[in-house]
């Protein structure tokens, strides 16, 4: 079997909610218990980070992996969805796992997991705590999926377990109130295990504190202790000061990240790799400097306000794709002061955009496109759709060309904006 065999049969054979959507989704842990228990149990071999949100957790688990890399640590790292690679999905130490591992899983396994019948996203987890065991990782940062109650990377205990936000997204599945999202994501929170919630809100910290009482965990709220202040910003990066219970601490220090609302996942990722300390993996406020430094570089990390251009015109992508995410990445885009802005946009068809379309402004050229895959929106009625709040532009049959017209339309003091979608993002960087 070839790499792209394997990888065709983990898309034909195994539902894929990113293509599929609901069909996909399964509401309890039986299927990857199964699967780790042919796989001899790793989920229980491995010292883990379990990372859960609305929003950020892609970033704070970057940023974390950053850290301990930067620490020595080998260190694995689980995400998902993943761009242009599935491979990007099973990391050590910023590497992807290798075609020939891919291939070898499904060669070995493939008889035996067609009998459980596991969606892709649960048999990518079995997999990625296979690969973290085989090559003897001493730390690995697990980012959930969708929730955390019932999400298929909870079958692990952590050392830390980390909440980073909580919006409005995939209300479907999780629930309609901030409160019922909440009690969903504070489900990877376990016994006598400590747990930092990024951002404190008075609608949801009542739930966390319930959950952590119940489970005799610590408990703390990051933004109660830290908060970043920014200097500067450049298509290379931020220069932020760091002030810890309203002393400034560290100043001038620099992240490959971008945007205000990356400062919050800063935040996040200090207080908690700070925690780790206590939890018996120690990491040096030198390292966790170094690591925020260099968490593109270390990790690979892609996606996330990405300049595919820097002027000329300035061409940015990011995979914000819920109210709350999106909210913030319209304040950022905002504040770049563009002659005019281009969006690039597509969405997925079981996407509620009432909440989502009135974030964006009117006077602004739009591109409605279609993201390649079976969930994409149809660019047309998505056109018609936005046209309900003001926002005017034509529909095309693919991303590219939407980018390709879009370039053609803006002159060198505009800015073009690619998202909506993490799919529309993933087939442009």
């Amino acid at each position: 079997m070839t790499y792209p065999e394997a990888f065709q049969h983990l898309y034909e054979q195994l539902p894929m909610f990113q293509r599929v959507g609901a069909a996909a989704y399964k509401k309890d842990l039986t299927n990857t218990l199964a699967l780790c228990e042919m796989l001899g149990d790793p989920h229980r071999q491995i010292k883990a980070i379990h990372i859960a949100g609305t929003n950020g957790k892609g970033s704070v688990s970057h940023l974390l992996t950053a850290m301990l890399m930067a620490a020595g640590y080998k260190t694995g790292l689980y995400i998902s969805p993943h761009y242009r690679d599935f491979r990007e999905r099973i990391k050590i130490n910023g590497e992807y796992i290798s075609e020939e591992e891919v291939v070898r899983f499904v060669e070995k396994y493939q008889q035996q997991y067609l009998k459980i019948k596991p969606s892709f996203f649960e048999l990518t987890v079995a997999m990625a705590f296979e690969h973290f065991v085989n090559h003897q990782v001493d730390i690995a940062v697990i980012e959930t999926g969708m929730g955390g109650r019932f999400d298929s990377t909870n079958v692990i205990t952590p050392l830390l377990s980390v909440i980073t936000n909580i919006g409005y997204d995939h209300m479907q599945f999780l629930g309609n109130t901030l409160p019922e999202i909440a009690f969903e994501k504070a489900g990877i929170i376990k016994p006598h295990v400590p747990v930092v919630i990024g951002e404190a809100d008075p609608v949801t910290a009542p739930v966390f504190f319930k959950s952590a009482m119940e489970k005799e965990s610590f408990i703390e709220f990051a933004d109660h202790h830290v908060r970043m202040e920014v200097l500067d910003k450049t298509p290379e990066g931020m220069l932020f000061n760091i002030v810890e219970n309203e002393v400034t601490t560290h100043r001038e220090c620099f992240t490959q990240l971008y945007g205000d609302f990356q400062l919050k996942n800063l935040a996040t990722a200090w207080f908690s790799a700070k925690q780790l300390n206590a939890s018996g993996i120690p990491v040096s406020e030198k390292h966790i400097l170094e690591g925020m430094k260099r968490v593109k570089e270390l990790t690979h990390l892609i996606g996330r306000w990405e300049f595919l251009s820097k002027a000329s015109p300035v061409i940015i992508a990011d995979s914000g794709h819920n109210s709350h995410g999106l909210k913030v990445t319209l304040k950022e885009l905002l504040q770049l002061k563009a002659q005019r802005l281009h969006f690039v946009i597509g969405f997925v068809n079981d996407k509620d955009l009432s909440a989502t379309l009135p974030l964006f402004p009117s006077n602004a050229n739009y591109y409605f496109c279609k993201p390649d895959i079976p969930r994409g929106m149809d660019a047309i009625a998505l056109k018609k759709q936005s046209a309900a709040y003001g926002l005017l532009g034509e529909a095309f049959s693919s991303v590219r060309e939407a980018l390709e017209v879009a370039r053609l339309n803006a002159t060198e003091q505009d800015v073009i904006f690619i998202g909506g979608s993490t799919f529309v993002v993933a087939e442009v960087v």
